[in-house]
């Protein structure tokens, strides 16, 4: 779930009030490959909604020959990921999908999707994971532990980071970050963490003291992280300031930023490929290259077809976008080339939220 939609659950208001053979591909499968059939493509989470409860993962192969609407049902006998299927992380041949609703990882191969292990100890509303170094280290927004619209009474300051030894698959210890813990991204040994609600700071974590150090000011309302070259690029909105990317130098922790016009005032989302910074507002997509010092405002794409960007990604010469549609049915994915041409249009499940590459 984003942040944006748990901030609403939390104080009680409800703002959010193709392939037509792509089923029968789901059991009738006849990929060779011998990793198993989810190579070679990508996968869509699907958060799924409050009145499913399910939370799914489709995958299409690059070149769309392969579809499969839900993988993960299809390859576990009908065993159900959790409500809030929010990330998913790898390491090696695993797949991690954190299931924030129902506190729980799903611990799969990447390529059968065939499970492997349940992590569902030491997890109050898991939200995003790295791996270092044989653990994994997953930000819980403990911020938001009463799911129905409860808000924790201890504001922020018991978030954390659970640390969980991927060789057991077990939790094993936590580091209390004392701020929200969402988006994270580690670096020489070292844990980035934004607080897309209540501060101004970027928390660093040391994980060899499991210690958290000196904050980075970068400003309110940071979400999206990407980093580079030894750089963060932090996406700030759109909500409570005005839009721009933050840059950190991870050397010396000094900042500059991307510049955004009131004209392109709450983008939503970044990415990064190769040498160029890919960003989103409303339903269009801009991009800048890394070394640009203001936002572009000719779009490269403006998705009509979407209503409510919830999901987006640039990667193997594509953009790919997702429609959240209404939260309670089956949504949309659109792939685009990088001028803008419509690839491929994909029914997926509700509250397409990402996109994942298994190459």
């Amino acid at each position: 779930m984003k942040i944006s939609k748990l901030l609403l659950i939390a104080f009680g208001i409800s703002l959010f009030a193709s392939c037509s053979n792509d089923d029968d591909n789901d059991n009738n499968n006849n990929n060779n490959d011998p990793k198993g059939n989810y190579e070679n493509g990508f996968f869509i989470l699907n958060e799924g909604s409050d009145t499913s409860g399910k939370g799914t993962v489709s995958f299409s192969s690059n070149d769309f020959s392969f579809f499969a609407k839900d993988a993960y049902t299809a390859a576990n006998a009908g065993d159900l990921l959790g409500k809030f299927v929010q990330n998913i992380f790898f390491d090696g041949d695993k797949a991690y999908i954190i299931a924030g609703g129902a506190d729980v990882i799903n611990v799969v191969n990447r390529y059968t999707f065939k499970l492997i292990a349940k992590i569902d100890t030491g997890l109050v509303n898991p939200r995003y994971g790295v791996v270092k170094d044989g653990k994994a280290y997953v930000t819980n927004a403990n911020t938001y532990a009463e799911w129905g619209g409860a808000w924790d009474a201890d504001g922020n300051t018991d978030d954390y980071v659970a640390v969980i030894d991927l060789a057991t698959n077990k939790f094993e210890s936590k580091i209390n970050v004392n701020t929200t813990a969402n988006r994270i991204i580690e670096k020489n040994g070292k844990l980035y963490i934004t607080d897309p609600n209540s501060t101004d700071k970027l928390s660093v974590v040391n994980i060899a003291t499991k210690t958290v150090e000196t904050p980075i000011i970068i400003g309110s309302s940071a979400d999206t992280m990407e980093e580079k070259d030894g750089v963060l690029y932090i996406l700030r909105g759109p909500f409570g300031s005005r839009s721009e990317i933050v840059k950190v130098k991870l050397s010396d922790k000094t900042t500059s930023t991307i510049a955004f016009p009131e004209a392109l005032d709450g983008a939503g989302h970044m990415d990064i490929y190769k040498d160029k910074i890919y960003y989103t507002v409303s339903n269009s997509v801009y991009g800048i290259t890394t070394t640009a010092t203001e936002a572009s405002t000719t779009p490269i794409v403006t998705a009509t077809s979407v209503a409510n960007l919830y999901g987006f990604a640039v990667n193997n010469d594509r953009i790919y976008l997702s429609d959240s549609g209404d939260y309670k049915s089956d949504s949309k994915a659109y792939i685009y080339n990088l001028t803008g041409t419509l690839q491929k249009e994909l029914t997926v499940g509700i509250g397409p939220n990402g996109f994942y590459f298994n190459d």
